[in-house]
C-alpha cells in the first residue's frame, strides 16, 4: 500500500449530550468496558456510529483488536477466514478493516467495487513481511509440479503467485484438497510443522513465523499447569510444535472461542495474542481466564481515534493493481470454495 497515515482528530469531550446518546451502548458493553473508561471511550464511539451512518460504512474487526473496538464499534468480527467470507456479503459502500494490512487487502480483493479503508496503513505483519512474490517464484522453480498454498497472512503480491490460500482454521483441509503427495505450505514454518503432524502429505515450508506466537515456549504451558493443575490450555497453530504438544487443544481464534463456548472449562488459558481472552470472555461467563499475554504491536496500531480519522476523510484507502488482484483473488476464492 502506498497510502500515508493522516493526523488524528482532536480529543473529544464527554458531554451530557454524548452521555445520553451513548447510554444504551454502554448498557450493552458495561461488562466489557468499565465505568471509569467509558467517559474517554464514549465520545469516539459516538462519532464513529455517526460517521458509519453518514458514510454507509461497516467495521470489520479481527479477534485481536482491543475491547473498545471489538465490543463498541465493530459490525463484523472473527478470525481471518471468517472476515474473508463475511467481507463478500457486505452491502455497505465502505469497509473499515480493523486488523493488519493483508486483511484489508483481502477485503479489497473480494470486494473490488467497495471502498476499503485501514485506520493505520502501517499495521503490518511479520509473516507477510517474511516472504515476497519473487521468493514464491523461486520456490516454484525449485519445486516443479508441487502445489503452493500460502497462509492468508501474506501480501496480495504473494497470493497472486500461489495456487490457493489457507488459514490456521482450514490449513489441513486445504492441503489435502490439492490431491498431491507433496505441498509447499508457506510462509509460517510452525503452522506448516503442526499441519505436517496431522497429515500424510509431505509438507515443505518457508522460514517465516509470527512474532507473537513464536515467543511462547513449552515451559510457559508447564508453568501454567504447575500453578493451575485444573486449567485447560488452548494454543494457536502458529505456536511452535512443542507448545502444541503441551496444550489440550489447538485451533484458530474462532476454534478456540468455540471450544470455550461449548466445553465451558472453569479455568482456561489461551496461548495467543492478549486481546483474544478479553474479547471472548463476554460470551463465556462460565469460564475464568488466565491471561498469558503476548501483544501484537501491529494490531494495536488500530485505535478509535484512527478509525474516526479515516472515516471522516475516507482516507487510507487500500488499492490493489488488477494484474495482481485477479490471480490473488482466485487463490482466496479457491480457499473459500474448498472450505
Amino acid at each position: 500500500m502506498t497510502v500515508a497515515a493522516q493526523p488524528l482528530v482532536d480529543e473529544f469531550e464527554y458531554t451530557p449530550e454524548v452521555a445520553e446518546r451513548m447510554a444504551l451502548v454502554f448498557e450493552r458493553v458495561k461488562d466489557h468496558i468499565t465505568a471509569e473508561e467509558w467517559p474517554v471511550i464514549a465520545p469516539y464511539v459516538d462519532e464513529i456510529i455517526r460517521l458509519k451512518k453518514e458514510k454507509n460504512a461497516v467495521i470489520l474487526a479481527h479477534n485481536y483488536q482491543t475491547r473498545d473496538i471489538f465490543h463498541c464499534v465493530s459490525d463484523i468480527v472473527g478470525d481471518s477466514l471468517a472476515l474473508a467470507i463475511k467481507a463478500k456479503e457486505v452491502e455497505a459502500d465502505v469497509m473499515v478493516v480493523c486488523g493488519v494490512h493483508f486483511m484489508a487487502e483481502t477485503a479489497k480483493l473480494l470486494n473490488p467495487s467497495k471502498k476499503v479503508l485501514i485506520p493505520d496503513p502501517e499495521a503490518g505483519c511479520s509473516l507477510a513481511e517474511s516472504i515476497t512474490a519473487a521468493d514464491v517464484r523461486q520456490l516454484r522453480k525449485d519445486n516443479p509440479g508441487v502445489p503452493i498454498c500460502t497462509y492468508v497472512n501474506t501480501s496480495a503480491d504473494v497470493k497472486s503467485e500461489v495456487d490457493i490460500c489457507c488459514t490456521s482454521a482450514n490449513a489441513k483441509k486445504i492441503v489435502e484438497s490439492l490431491g498431491s503427495d507433496k505441498v509447499l505450505l508457506i510462509p509460517d514454518q510452525f503452522l506448516a510443522a503442526n499441519v505436517a503432524k496431522t497429515t500424510d502429505v509431505e509438507i515443505l515450508t518457508w522460514a517465516g513465523q509470527c512474532e507473537v506466537h513464536e515467543l511462547y515456549k513449552k515451559e510457559d504451558i508447564q508453568q501454567i499447569r504447575k500453578d493451575h493443575p485444573e486449567c485447560v490450555v488452548l494454543a494457536h497453530p502458529e505456536c511452535p510444535p512443542e507448545v502444541l504438544d503441551e496444550a489440550d487443544f489447538s485451533g484458530s481464534t474462532t476454534g478456540m472461542a468455540d471450544y470455550v463456548k461449548e466445553k465451558k472449562p472453569e479455568l482456561v488459558a489461551l496461548i495467543t495474542e492478549c486481546s483474544m481472552s478479553d474479547n471472548i470472555r463476554a460470551d463465556c461467563p462460565d469460564s475464568e481466564f488466565i491471561m498469558s499475554c503476548t501483544m501484537c504491536p501491529h494490531m494495536k496500531k488500530i485505535t478509535l481515534e484512527k478509525i474516526v480519522n479515516c472515516l471522516r476523510d475516507l482516507s487510507n484507502e487500500v488499492f490493489v493493481d488488477e494484474d495482481i488482484a485477479k490471480p490473488a483473488r482466485a487463490s482466496i476464492e479457491a480457499m473459500i470454495a474448498a472450505s
